[in-house]
């Protein structure tokens, strides 16, 4: 029963600030959090924040419905109990305003406390969860926010529970035992942290210090881990060419079976099956785990659509340029494997056909554009049914395989002088560190053409916001390659519209 549990608080707090106490315009409003688990069995963190300077009768606090990076809302305030709040020992009057709005009435500037505890139980890269072993969350899901204060500065003080010696996390530290802190609230709610007593392993990838924090004791060869994790890192900085890190944590959840991974600012989330290192294929498998979630700290975390940032955490942020987001993050992927020496040309090329194939076998590739498939992953992509096969794409798969197409085509326009890394590149010198923003879908077009000296608008109407099969033939031709499409006997699903074949590029 609930009422038998141990309760864990989280808490999060504004002190008045240094100057004139009795001038409230003076006040300058700060924010304080604290992390605290003392009965982690009962699946239960506890927050307290402190604020402080705020000149309104009252403040709305507010919890996320979505977590960046997971196209889904997944509504985080129905895991909150026990809301409440107090200046010094007065008890303050509350309310909920909307399904994810706390209102506290406060006397002006004065400092108060708001008080709750989340419920978290759900082992997720996008998700948070606390037991006896260990405590893992995502900030979205568990910190609360001042409404008019998502820029404000905060610090965190984590308090493990009792027994536990390890908190990994990308926050910087911000003096005194695990206290961390943080510009903004996009900031702490993109760091995630694991708490416990996880194995810590460390390398140097171009200068920058990178952290594994391995939760799950799996049975892994350290030196190797650390060699072949850093040789993807060096590769993967290699497309963009700048290196934007002055640190990066890898968190990694070694479970029975393991559900992908998250792109953060300064770190990421893998979560692996623990017998992956005991294979060739399962080693190759997580190293190209790794070179995804990685490259994404280009490609979505600073080279990214105008729609992911800054974010609007009450609704849906729509953007049809996901197959580029992730469908490019997924073919930029495997050739940093390559690229790094874990896979062979033919191993890569395999790999191509493999996402040629799960992109024409799917009868919805008629029926959903890249595009479409992009804007309605808040309602698709995350809540397929029986039918789904037939009426959507997915925009990891097609992107990836218009990616590769895109690729071979400006390299032959440029005579093997620019391909879809000086793309890359561009965007992260134009929109990330000139203009400080994201780009708009016309705005990667222009892009595009930039870089390959004509524009592809025809290209980009047909195949990525149409639905024409794409000219794998003529492009692969471009790299002496051909391709073999053999019909297959019988249909992959039975409820299939449309027979399948098996695509398969080939040197000559």
């Amino acid at each position: 029963m609930l009422q038998s549990r141990t309760r864990l608080w989280v808490a999060a707090g504004l002190a008045l600030a240094a100057g004139s106490v009795g001038s409230a315009a003076a006040a300058t409003p700060t924010l304080r959090y604290t992390l605290s688990m003392p009965a982690p069995q009962t699946h239960y963190f506890e927050v307290e924040m402190t604020l402080g300077g705020f000149n309104k009768a009252y403040t709305d606090v507010k919890m996320p419905v979505w977590a960046p990076g997971s196209y889904l809302v997944r509504e985080f305030a129905k895991n909150v109990e026990g809301f409440e709040a107090a200046a010094g020992s007065e008890k303050l009057r509350t309310e909920k305003v909307t399904k994810n709005t706390w209102r506290v009435y406060h006397p002006k500037s004065k400092a108060f406390t708001v008080r709750y505890r989340v419920y978290a139980y759900e082992l997720s890269v996008r998700t948070s969860f606390i037991d006896a072993a260990h405590g893992y969350l995502n900030g979205t899901s568990v910190f609360m926010y001042p409404a008019d204060g998502k820029q404000l500065p905060s610090t965190l003080e984590v308090r493990p529970a009792q027994g536990w010696t390890q908190v990994s996390t990308s926050l910087k530290p911000a003096g005194g035992s695990f206290t961390f802190r943080s510009s903004n609230y996009d900031e702490l709610a993109d760091s995630p942290i694991e708490i416990g007593n996880q194995k810590i392993y460390t390398f140097t990838a171009n200068g920058t210090p990178h952290t594994v924090a391995m939760f799950g004791d799996p049975k892994v060869d350290e030196t190797r881990l650390t060699r072949d994790m850093q040789r993807v890192c060096e590769e993967a900085q290699r497309v963009v060419g700048q290196n934007p890190l002055d640190r990066y944590v890898f968190i990694v959840h070694n479970i029975d079976r393991g559900t992908g991974g998250l792109e953060h600012l300064f770190s990421t989330t893998l979560s692996v099956s623990r017998n992956a290192y005991s294979s060739e294929a399962g080693w190759k498998g997580f190293l190209g785990l790794v070179a995804h979630e990685y490259f994404h700290l280009w490609n979505v975390k600073r080279i990214r659509p105008i729609a992911l940032g800054p974010f609007d955490y009450d609704n849906e942020n729509y953007t049809r340029m996901l197959w580029v987001s992730e469908g490019g993050t997924e073919y930029f992927s495997n050739l940093i494997t390559q690229r790094a020496g874990f896979l062979s040309p033919d191993e890569y090329l395999g790999d191509l056909s493999n996402g040629i194939n799960r992109v024409e076998n799917t009868p919805g590739n008629k029926q959903q554009s890249a595009a479409e498939s992009s804007f309605d992953a808040w309602i698709k992509y995350y809540r397929p049914n029986e039918n789904s096969v037939n009426t959507g794409i997915s925009y990891y798969d097609k992107g990836e395989v218009i990616g590769a197409v895109l690729d071979l085509m400006i390299i032959n326009e440029t005579k093997g002088q620019k391909h879809l890394d000086d793309v890359m590149r561009y965007l992260y010198d134009r929109y990330y560190k000139q203009l400080g923003r994201g780009f708009t879908d016309e705005e990667y077009q222009d892009a595009v053409a930039k870089v390959a000296g004509r524009r592809f608008d025809d290209f980009f109407r047909r195949y990525v916001y149409g639905t024409e099969t794409l000219p794998y033939e003529t492009a692969l031709s471009y790299a002496g390659l051909n391709l073999s499409v053999t019909p297959a006997p019988t249909p992959m699903w039975p409820w299939a519209r449309a027979s399948a074949c098996w695509w398969q590029a080939n040197g000559n």
